[in-house]
């Protein structure tokens, strides 16, 4: 059997999770499902990162250990992975034992590119990221991801030499070993590498910092915490001699943020090009989601809690307006009335009116039985070739399409007027035609849209149509108006709310 391996970046647990968190788990998912349908065994990996300045910060504020802050805050993700409906295998975290072991052994592979020396210059706590002297001139001192300056540190590190790896890296790129989506992302690196890749710290004191993994050999140092949560990818598959790292990796693909793209594209393939591990294949990199075209920010006050989007309009919402409508590999854009209208028309309209209509049609002339119908017909090729080029919106838009054209078949062969006609051949031919469709695009949009996916197989998926309860996606109008209606309802309060 086929294996395939999805991992996702795994976030910082000082603060709830985000919609940048839910682009993450999403991707990731879809990439889960659809291989699972086309016979993979599929390893899906989420997970925590538990470690550094931030943790420690925000547990002190709480009144907490570290330990209890994050075991606390762990709860809180799986329960937003869970709302998501993202159908992971392993949930891994930074303080699990095993990582903590296997991190130590790593560090002690890398033995022959580590050095100790003081370290001079910039680090950012929001980002727990040190920054070179030319960026953090380019930013005027102020970090531009939390709007917050840079911290001036003098302090004895190891080093991890980066240095070293600048020409695998840019081989391994040249060669295909390790390929970056989008191409844009890719030359970005590239550029990097050309000006060069400096040694970075990969350490702190313990004396600044108690709460991370502590280097082998060293009492008063911890590892630095981005190097040691980029382990996890292949922690979890129990690094060197476990049978999953045996079977599993290289990761098919990784699923990353670009503003995290130099660590898992440079720093990353540099330990385990050190190590003598293969790279992963195929790193997916999407962009950030904006408000109206302005960058979410706190202090601006337009952060969306994708949380009270499932609330509203359930989870299948969600994900389509997430999946389709922002760009998969690029920023993409939000506004309540955007999400409404797409959530209204595309899915309410165009697809859930769409099922309801062939149910009904089904129900009526043919007593509910569906019968014998033929396999499905349509050229599903471009779809294909969309998931595998991971142009999820693309894909998307390849269903929507064929939704669109059902619609429009309906509405020019009338069966309701072949019925009147009582040409009885005639309307079976239509409403099989209109049943295998949807079994078709039913089973297209499984990755995307699971629960609706199961829906529509639920009524027409045997030779008895079964009754839906309910409808698959029903008319809200919280930020836009309804046809005919008076000005836009005022937003309610938010209730648990399901598609079915």
């Amino acid at each position: 059997m086929k294996k395939f391996y999805v991992a996702t970046a795994i976030p910082y647990v000082n603060a709830k999770p985000h919609i940048g968190n839910a682009m993450d788990y999403m991707l990731a998912d879809v990439l889960a499902r659809y291989h699972r349908q086309q016979g993979a065994d599929v390893f899906f990996e989420v997970g925590t990162d538990e470690h550094g300045t931030k943790i420690a910060t925000k547990a002190k504020e709480a009144g907490l250990e570290p330990k209890v802050y994050t075991d606390q805050m762990v709860e809180v993700f799986y329960d937003f992975i869970k709302k998501m409906n993202v159908n992971y295998t392993h949930f891994i975290r930074t303080t699990d034992p095993t990582h903590e072991k296997i991190a130590q052994f790593i560090w002690t592979q890398l033995k022959d590119y580590i050095y100790k020396s003081t370290y001079e210059g910039w680090y950012c706590v929001g980002c727990e990221a040190f920054v070179t002297s030319k960026e953090a001139t380019t930013n005027n001192g102020v970090c531009p991801l939390h709007n917050k300056p840079y911290e001036k540190l003098s302090e004895e590190n190891y080093y991890f030499r980066l240095s070293a790896f600048a020409e695998p890296i840019k081989q391994a790129l040249q060669a295909g070993e390790l390929t970056i989506v989008p191409k844009f992302r890719e030359a970005e690196i590239l550029q990097l590498i050309k000006e060069g890749l400096e040694d970075i710290s990969i350490s702190r004191p313990k004396k600044s910092l108690s709460w991370g993994i502590q280097v082998p050999g060293d009492d008063a140092q911890v590892m630095y915490v981005w190097f040691e949560a980029l382990m996890n990818y292949v922690t979890v598959l129990g690094y060197p001699d476990g049978a999953d790292y045996q079977k599993f990796w290289p990761a098919d693909v990784q699923v990353v943020g670009k503003d995290i793209l130099r660590f898992h594209a440079a720093i990353w393939p540099a330990m385990l090009i050190a190590l003598n591990a293969p790279l992963p294949r195929t790193l997916l990199v999407h962009g950030f989601v904006n408000v109206g075209g302005t960058k979410m920010s706190k202090s601006v006050g337009n952060v969306v809690d994708p949380i009270e989007i499932v609330n509203s309009y359930g989870v299948d919402g969600f994900r389509y307006y997430f999946l389709r409508h922002i760009p998969t590999v690029d920023d993409g854009d939000f506004t309540w009335e955007k999400f409404e209208t797409a959530y209204n028309n595309e899915l309410a309209n165009e697809l859930g009116n769409l099922v309801q209509r062939v149910a009904s049609m089904v129900s009526r002339y043919q007593e509910g039985v569906i019968g014998d119908v033929p396999r499905p017909k349509h050229d599903t090729g471009p779809f294909h070739e969309y998931m595998h080029e991971l142009q999820f919106d693309r894909a998307l838009d390849y269903i929507w399409m064929k939704i669109r054209e059902l619609n429009v078949y309906l509405e020019e062969v009338k069966p309701w007027a072949i019925a009147k006609a009582g040409d009885n051949d005639h309307l079976q031919e239509v409403l099989a035609y209109s049943i295998t469709t949807l079994r078709q695009m039913a089973d297209l949009l499984w990755p995307f849209l699971p629960q609706t996916s199961e829906a529509i197989k639920s009524i027409f998926g045997s030779e008895i149509m079964s009754q839906y309860k309910g409808v698959l996606f029903p008319k809200i109008y919280h930020y836009t108006s309804a046809p005919d209606a008076q000005p836009a309802q005022p937003k309610p309060e938010v209730t648990e709310h399901a598609t079915g």
